[in-house]
C-alpha cells in the first residue's frame, strides 16, 4: 500500500473494528477491588438502542459462580433477574449481573451484613467506575431482587446512581432457624435513599420475609408495580420459580420496570 494517507486510514479503521468487537459481546469482567479481592460481573450483549445500564443484584447470597468453560461464560441462571436479562437487553438496557466477590464465594455467598457494609460499597463502586468508562453518559440504575434488594437499597443510598428498583423486597428479618439468617432491610430507613426508588412486588408472594403487604404500605411514598398471576410455582415460596420470582410474568414485569427507568408511562398493575 503506497499511499501513506490511505494506509493510515486503513490502520485506524482496523483498530476501531478491533476495539468494537468486545463491546458488543457478552463477557465476564473481573476487577481488583480490595487488597487480594476481586469482583466479577457478567456484561450482557449491548443493545443497539442503548439507553440505560442496569446493575442486577441476584437474591440469596448473590453467588452465581461466574466462570468460563470452553471459552463461553457460564453461571447460575435461575434467579429472576438473571434469567430475565434478555428482556432488559431487547428494551435498550445493558445489564451487568453481579457475582459475590472472591472473598465471599464459600457457603451461600454474601451475608446481609456484608451487603450493608463498607466492603460491598468498595466493590460496587469499582464496578460503577468501570461501567461509567465503558458507557460514558449513560445513566446507571441498580436493580435487586429478594436479598439483592439489600444491596440495591444500601448502595443506592450511598452511591447515588440514577435510580434503584427493589423487587420482592426483603423487608423482614430472616429467623435464626433459617439456612440464611440475617436482618434483611428490617432496620433500614428508606428515606436515606435520595434517588428515585421503584418497588415491584407480586401480590401472591408467599415468602415470609418478603410479604406484599409491606410493599403496599409504602405505596403512598414510592411508586409500586403490583404483579398478578403467572405460572404455577415450581419451587418453594422464597425461591425463584414461584410468585416470589415472577414466574410466568418475567417479560411483562421487566417491561414496566424499564418503562419507569426511561421515564415512560408504566403500569402500576401487571395482570
Amino acid at each position: 500500500m503506497r499511499n501513506p494517507l490511505l494506509r493510515t486510514c486503513t490502520l485506524l479503521l482496523v483498530c476501531l473494528l478491533l476495539r468494537s468487537v468486545p463491546l458488543g459481546a457478552q463477557q465476564i469482567i473481573t476487577l481488583a477491588t480490595r487488597p487480594g479481592v476481586t469482583q466479577s460481573y457478567f456484561l450482557t450483549s449491548i443493545p443497539k438502542n442503548l439507553q440505560v445500564v442496569a446493575l442486577l443484584f441476584p437474591g440469596s447470597g448473590g453467588l452465581i459462580q461466574l466462570r468460563t468453560e470452553n471459552g463461553q461464560p457460564k453461571f447460575g441462571q435461575g434467579n429472576f433477574l438473571v434469567r430475565s436479562r434478555a428482556e432488559f437487553v431487547k428494551r435498550g438496557v445493558v445489564a451487568a449481573i453481579l457475582d459475590a466477590p472472591s472473598d465471599q464465594q464459600s457457603g451461600w455467598g454474601m451475608s446481609d451484613e456484608f451487603r450493608l457494609g463498607d466492603s460491598h460499597f468498595i466493590d460496587i463502586s469499582a464496578v460503577i467506575d468501570d461501567l461509567s468508562k465503558r458507557f460514558p453518559g449513560v445513566p446507571v440504575f441498580m436493580i435487586g431482587t429478594s436479598r439483592g434488594t439489600i444491596s440495591a437499597a444500601a448502595l443506592g443510598a450511598r452511591l447515588g446512581p440514577a435510580g434503584a428498583i427493589l423487587t420482592s423486597t426483603m423487608f423482614r428479618q430472616a429467623p435464626r432457624k433459617s439456612k440464611e439468617p440475617g436482618p434483611g432491610l428490617s432496620n433500614f430507613d428508606f428515606a436515606t435513599i435520595k434517588i428515585p426508588v421503584l418497588f415491584t412486588h407480586h401480590v401472591s408472594d408467599q415468602c415470609e420475609v418478603t410479604p406484599y403487604s409491606d410493599a403496599a404500605r409504602l405505596s403512598d411514598k414510592y411508586p409500586l408495580i403490583t404483579v398478578y398471576g403467572g405460572a404455577p410455582p415450581q419451587s418453594g415460596p422464597c425461591d425463584a420459580y414461584s410468585a416470589h420470582g415472577y414466574l410466568g410474568k418475567e417479560s411483562e414485569t421487566v417491561e414496566q420496570i424499564v418503562n419507569w427507568m426511561l421515564k415512560k408511562p408504566f403500569l402500576h398493575e401487571v395482570k
